[in-house]
């Protein structure tokens, strides 16, 4: 990694050589302005005002503007003659605990590496106290015209910085609260403790830009000469007015999304092939056929259908009468028989 400022660690009266490295890095995709009818690029050139010209980066240096419009010229070596101690060197000034820093403060943030081999054992020392000590340091250091406070902790086995803003520059958050009387019952919160104990915790490292990776499909479908991919189209969302409800519904889909399959759960519906028919229906089956002959005779209809269906009904219950009636008359036939015989032995 590149460095981009060299100087010290003062720490006491211990200094400590280091480099100052970018520890972040920007992974967005960066467009071009063009002329939309040719393609063309368009640039910014860099004029003189006075006399009209475009002129080269190393003609081009720094200067203050005065109220009244007046420049006063700044070189780079007035910048290196500053009457601060912090001009190259990060001076420690003390050490709090982590959380006494507003996250608000913090700003782009910088690995500091050793620099060279003198510097190894104080670079170490330095960051085995901040361990033991749970604590960071509060620093101040000049980069880029001007003096910052930083503040120091340490990364794996490293030693890292964030630029912090200085107290006065973070506004206070006056209107951006809700400017109503609002009740929060008990319920409500305790659901919403649910919600987040159900969504529980995330590794960091698992997440990634999804924009930007559509972003690189619909340029790589551009430059094949490809449509780019549609975007799904949004699911349409009502306003929320029940703020229990939608409490509710939110915890029970988190937890359907937390299964161990990772799959929402299932539930089968009832099997409609055990449900029993409506009556009037064009097909019947024998079950109904035997219901039907058991009950009394159907009512008349007048509509055509319901006596054309009530038909084979009537004719099984005739079939069932007359078979009835005939197995009476053979049981009668032998119950007779059976009391003649007994008389005939009587008499014998």
């Amino acid at each position: 990694m590149r460095s981009i400022w060299n100087g010290a660690i003062s720490f006491g009266l211990v200094s400590i050589p280091i480099k100052l490295v970018n520890a972040t890095e920007s992974h967005a995709i960066s467009f071009r302005q063009i002329h939309t009818e040719d393609n063309g690029r368009i640039r910014y050139r860099k004029v003189c005002e006075v006399e009209d010209r475009e002129v080269s980066q190393s003609e081009i240096g720094k200067a203050y503007e005065d109220a009244d419009g007046t420049i006063v010229p700044i070189t780079d070596e007035d910048l290196s003659h500053l009457p601060i101690p912090t001009a190259r060197t990060i001076e420690i000034v003390a050490f709090v605990p982590a959380d006494k820093i507003d996250p608000l403060q913090m700003g782009s943030a910088y690995y500091l590496a050793a620099s060279g081999a003198p510097a190894a054992k104080p670079y170490t020392l330095l960051r085995e106290a901040l361990k033991r000590s749970n604590k960071v340091a509060i620093a101040k250091f000049a980069l880029r015209g001007r003096e910052r406070l930083g503040m120091l902790r340490v990364v794996g086995d490293a030693i890292a910085m964030h630029a912090l803003l200085w107290p006065d520059e973070v506004r206070a958050p006056e209107g951006v609260a809700p400017d109503v009387d609002v009740t929060i019952r008990d319920k409500e919160l305790d659901l919403a403790d649910a919600l987040m104990d159900t969504l529980g915790e995330v590794e960091m490292a698992d997440l990634h830009d999804e924009y930007r990776e559509a972003l690189e499909e619909v340029i790589a479908a551009k430059a094949a000469g490809e449509a780019p991919p549609q975007a799904p189209e949004p699911a349409k969302g009502g306003k929320v007015l029940d703020l229990m409800a939608a409490l509710e519904n939110s915890v029970r889909a988190a937890r359907e999304s937390r299964e161990p399959s990772g799959e929402a759960e299932v539930r089968s519906l009832p099997d409609r092939r055990s449900t029993p028919k409506e009556t009037g229906t064009k097909k019947s089956t024998s079950t109904a056929g035997k219901t039907t002959a058991k009950k009394a005779p159907a009512r008349k209809s007048t509509s055509k259908s319901t006596s054309k269906s009530t038909e084979p009904a009537k004719k099984s219950t005739a079939r069932s009468s007359t078979a009835k009636a005939s197995t009476a008359k053979s049981g009668t036939g032998k119950k007779t028989a059976a009391k003649k015989t007994a008389a005939r032995k009587r008499s014998a």
